[in-house]
């Protein structure tokens, strides 16, 4: 199954979890739910605001080793432009 371009957060998130798949994203939606699935899919939450695709590049980049590992333990990993915080 492949995930169309205007799927909803529901399809993105039933085929992450039955893919098990991690979610990557800036959406709020996706780390409220997490709350309220068991098991949920992991998911990766950018919380940075809106900042240029040259800042979030060099984020990525500085952060993503921590962030790979992080998320092999915990089912979520928040992104802060100044830390990093991993919740299960």
């Amino acid at each position: 199954m492949d995930i169309e371009r205007t799927a909803k957060d529901s399809d993105i998130w039933f085929y992450a979890k039955k893919a098990e798949m991690t979610i990557i994203t800036k959406d709020s939606d996706f780390s409220n739910r997490i709350l309220i699935s068991s098991p949920p899919p992991r998911v990766i939450h950018f919380r940075v605001g809106n900042i240029s695709m040259k800042s979030f590049h060099s984020l990525v980049s500085e952060v993503w080793n921590e962030v790979t590992e992080l998320n092999q333990n915990y089912k979520l990993v928040v992104i802060f432009s100044d830390k990093i915080e991993a919740f299960n």
